[in-house]
């Protein structure tokens, strides 16, 4: 153990912290280390009991005070956590947070796929309180006709005008690519919207209606031929009742078919089809923990855009920024639910403070406390770093769902942060404006899925397929190659795909499997 880079006023510091003398006048670190701050190896043998349990105990102090020292000295500090939600452990879980919601899921979604309408209508009836029910003309009108003209002319329109241009101009930048990569090969790809697409729309008590926006109308500038929506019906009150400015944003977003239905059973419907429902190819948008597990089920049988957890937020903040409008941040996500993690990293320890103090007070007045607060007692986060690199290098490891950036240079995380979902630069801006109204989609990667994934975007209801074409020459030149490379693979069928095309196009070619003067790489298997 090797104390020579450690400063000098931290070696004082050590003979201090550990200054028990011996009758022969020597400190601990006199009698443990050398003139060159090494631990000794010469200890004479004759030492009593007590000597040596005072030397185990002083190791192992001087191990962890050297240990700290060199931290301190090299600027490698670990974050301070001024506060930590008494779950905020588990905040990158992959699992649900809901106990045994994998077998309940199961059981529906094997009850609908053999049981058809009769078993979507049980757990309707069951979980929505009503069974399930496509959408007429008549009922579309009559939602249409609830929703007051500043939601539909103006609200409506303005968010789902941001979001379908940002998502136009996404389309734009996918394209085609055809080109002769050697004489007589030509390769490309094709963009190529997914025919049949269902979009879940949570609802519920916080109803999502810009979900509708998200994915419904995402879908149809994509190009997707038939995209079906569906919601469950509002809570409390009179069973069946449609959740109106929902189903008219889902209208005006161009859904080809929209349901009344929730839950485990609406993802089971649309991905296996019903009497009454054709099953779609591809299925996109949030939901609860029934409504991921679903999704994470079906997957093989669908497609599926990503498996969106609860909530998060992640604030990245400088001095440059008040408590006020952090509490509003962390607060704004923290009633999505009672689970969803919120966290402001920051270097100053001044507004860590005032932020912890603001939130307690904030949440006296919150209209939606009730969810809030437990998810800022389970949940909420508050650390302090020493430098912006350490502010990055904690937000990588997070890999938070949503990243506000509220910093004087804020130009920095944008150009070196990897791993996120969205990222919102600037105190101007806040995950609301990228929920609601901007543009971006807001269904995006949680519990660290942005380490290898983005949100859901224009791009996710579109597959990309390559072709080839090739003259005649190219394939000689292509099948010479393949021929060899399948036989050292002992592949004799793949080889005969390049051989047949040789002997037709190859003047004096003649192998075919294992026989022929020009057999390079393939002998006949033994018999034994």
């Amino acid at each position: 153990m090797y104390l020579d880079d450690a400063p000098h006023s931290w070696k004082s510091r050590l003979e201090e912290t550990i200054s028990l003398s011996f009758t022969n006048g020597k400190s601990l670190t006199e009698f443990f280390l050398d003139g060159s701050y090494h631990l000794r190896t010469d200890l004479e043998a004759n030492q009593e009991d007590a000597l040596i349990a005072a030397f185990d105990e002083a190791r192992l102090a001087l191990l962890a005070f050297v240990h700290m020292a060199f931290r301190r000295s090299c600027a490698l500090l670990a974050p301070r956590w001024l506060y930590r939600g008494v779950k905020a452990e588990t905040r990158a879980r992959t699992e649900s947070t809901v106990s045994n919601v994998s077998e309940i899921v199961k059981e529906i979604l094997q009850d609908v796929r053999h049981g058809g309408g009769a078993s979507l209508d049980k757990y309707c009836m069951k979980f929505d309180r009503v069974p399930h029910q496509q959408l007429q003309e008549r009922d579309i009108e009559q939602c249409l006709g609830q929703c007051t003209k500043t939601q539909l002319e103006e609200d409506i329109k303005y968010a789902q005008g941001n979001i379908r241009k940002f998502a136009e101009l996404q389309r734009e930048a996918l394209k085609d690519l055809e080109v002769e990569t050697r004489p007589g090969v030509v390769l490309g790809h094709k963009h190529i919207p997914i025919q049949n697409v269902g979009c879940y729309v949570p609802g519920g008590k916080f109803p999502l209606i810009a979900s509708a926006h998200m994915s419904v109308l995402t879908a149809k500038v994509a190009g997707c031929d038939r995209v079906v929506a569906c919601t469950a019906p509002m809570p409390g009150g009179e069973p069946g009742r449609l959740p109106h400015i929902t189903i008219a944003a889902m209208h005006l977003a161009g859904a080809d078919e929209i349901y009344l239905m929730g839950g485990a059973q609406a993802i089971a419907a649309m991905a296996y089809g019903t009497e009454s429902i054709k099953p779609v190819d591809f299925i996109a948008g949030p939901g609860n923990a029934f409504v991921a597990e679903a999704k994470k089920q079906v997957f093989g049988q669908v497609g599926i855009d990503l498996l969106a957890g609860p909530t998060e937020t992640l604030l990245l903040c400088d001095d440059s920024v008040d408590a006020e409008i952090t509490t509003a941040d962390l607060l704004g996500q923290a009633e999505h639910g009672y689970n969803s993690p919120v966290i402001l990293v920051t270097t100053s320890e001044k507004l860590a403070k005032e932020t912890l103090a603001r939130v307690q007070e904030e949440l006296k007045i919150l209209p939606t406390k009730e969810t809030a607060e437990v998810s800022w007692r389970d949940y909420g986060e508050v650390i302090v770093v020493d430098s912006d690199e350490e502010m990055l290098e904690v937000a990588e490891e997070i890999a938070g769902e949503h990243v506000q950036v509220m910093h004087r240079d804020w130009g920095f995380f944008g150009k070196n942060l990897r791993n996120y979902g969205a990222l919102f630069l600037g105190v101007e801006t806040n995950v609301c404006y990228g929920d609601k109204a901007i543009g971006t989609n807001h269904t995006l990667p949680t519990q660290t899925a942005g380490r290898y994934t983005g949100g859901l975007w224009v791009g996710k209801f579109i597959k990309t397929h390559t072709y080839q074409h090739v003259s005649q020459e190219a394939s000689v030149e292509i099948g010479e190659y393949c021929s060899r490379l399948s036989g050292y693979e002992n592949f004799a069928g793949h080889k005969e795909q390049a051989d047949v095309r040789l002997r037709r196009w190859k003047p004096g070619y003649d192998t075919k499997y294992y026989t022929g003067a020009q057999n390079q790489t393939l002998s006949r298997p033994s018999s034994a």
